[in-house]
């Protein structure tokens, strides 16, 4: 299976169309206004959608599936909670419709109160698609699934990946305005139907899904790398909690940024592949990194001439620890700039970056990893967008088999922070 970004953008372009369909419905069954949050084509492994479920929340879901042009199971999740409130809002003006959002268990009525929501919002998405394809897909009855797990959902669909298999999954979100009510959209392709697509869609030689696969392999490595780094400098125990590979739009990626005021550091890296790495912090996260590196009192908002020099060390030797495996695995060189030290609100912080990459590109692979740590404020996350031309040269060049056999070769002083 092959693919390239023309087809991965019609893909995207799907999505949207058909989260936009999706929120439209749901605004005209229940009169609440509506509206598209973040939409994503993510390159997932098993075990990273197992744990979108393992959540300890009880979740509500309704699929069905697909044949005719795209074959395989399309699913609307919401939390349990939020499946009631939407049912509640549905109901609202029958007689016998007193839900108790915090104590209720799925009766007939609310069951499939649910289903017919969740039925009209997999045909929204559906719908979208068919109309970007300019195509038929049919629809199989809605089936309502609950559980705490993945097992319930995705636990007999032979389309889900295994634990390390790497799937190409639509991700959409759609929001109610003005409540907390949201719930995430799924579709599992069959390889085979999306292999036939991405054949029918492709406009270059593209990339072989295996070397992708590899390629998402190599960061992973980098990601755990990032996470030994940081243990080392600053004495926190840190793990790589979230890595996925997405592929968005890049006017979508300041809306995956956190709301907040956040602290990091920006390189621009060049080679095969050239690009850009960010590491970002949320301001608690960056005081507890200046108070394990700076062994006196610094500044009292914790960022000034000290505190800016230990983010920007720290973010420079993880930045070697990322590339250095990248430029091993390739076979090849990947130099990085002096650290741009980053101080400002979460879209603020990445919008340099992409009016950069803007330039010259629409869309772009994002390598998005959370790293956390035990019991302490830690929580930094990583962006690493390549430039999309030099990937897919870098990816045909790629030799999967060196992916383990070769090491990462980050050297750095351990701190003793005693």
């Amino acid at each position: 299976m092959k693919l390239d970004v023309n087809a991965l953008g019609t893909f995207y372009r799907m999505a949207r169309e058909g989260a936009g369909l999706a929120a439209g419905r749901l605004t005209h069954m229940t009169g609440v206004e509506t509206q598209v949050g973040v939409t994503k084509l993510n390159f997932m492994r098993g075990r990273e959608i197992q744990r979108d479920f393992e959540d300890s929340t009880e979740k509500v879901g309704v699929r069905v599936n697909l044949t005719g042009a795209i074959e395989g199971y399309s699913m609307i999740v919401f939390e349990r909670e939020n499946a009631f409130r939407i049912v509640e809002t549905l109901l609202a003006e029958s007689d016998d419709a007193e839900i108790d959002v915090d104590d209720g268990e799925f009766d007939e009525m609310t069951r499939s109160a649910a289903t017919e929501v969740g039925h009209i919002m997999n045909s929204g998405f559906i719908d979208g698609w068919a109309d970007v394809l300019e195509t038929v897909i049919d629809v199989s009855t809605p089936e309502f699934v609950q559980g705490a797990t993945a097992e319930p959902f995705f636990g007999d669909v032979n389309e889900a990946p295994d634990d390390d298999d790497l799937a190409l999954l639509f991700q959409s979100q759609i929001e109610t305005v003005g409540t907390e009510v949201g719930f995430s959209h799924y579709l599992f392709p069959k390889r085979e139907s999306m292999s036939a697509l991405l054949d029918r869609l492709r406009t270059s030689g593209g990339i072989e899904y295996d070397k992708l696969d590899g390629f998402d392999r190599m960061a992973e490595r980098g990601a755990e790398e990032v996470a030994k780094t940081a243990t080392t400098l600053t004495g926190i125990d840190t793990s790589v909690e979230i890595r996925r590979l997405n592929f968005v739009s890049l006017e979508a990626i300041p809306e995956q940024v956190a709301d907040e005021k956040l602290v990091g550091v920006a390189f621009e890296f060049d080679g095969m592949p050239s690009g850009y790495l960010l590491f970002l912090f949320d301001e608690e996260s960056a005081h507890e990194i200046v108070d394990a590196m700076v062994p006196m009192e610094v500044d009292e908002d914790g960022f000034g001439e000290m505190g800016t020099s230990a983010i920007k060390e720290l973010g420079n030797i993880m930045a070697s620890g990322f590339l250095d495996g990248w430029a091993n695995v390739l076979d090849t060189t990947i130099d990085h700039s002096t650290p741009e030290f980053i101080h400002d609100m979460g879209a603020a912080a990445v919008d340099p970056v992409i009016i950069q990459l803007g330039e010259n590109q629409e869309f772009a692979f994002v390598f998005d990893t959370v790293v956390v740590a035990d019991g302490r404020e830690f929580d930094c996350e990583v962006y690493a967008i390549p430039d999309e031309s030099d990937l897919e040269r870098a990816l045909n060049n790629l030799d999967v088999d060196r992916i383990e056999e070769t090491p990462t070769t980050a050297e750095f002083q351990e701190v003793n922070n005693s």
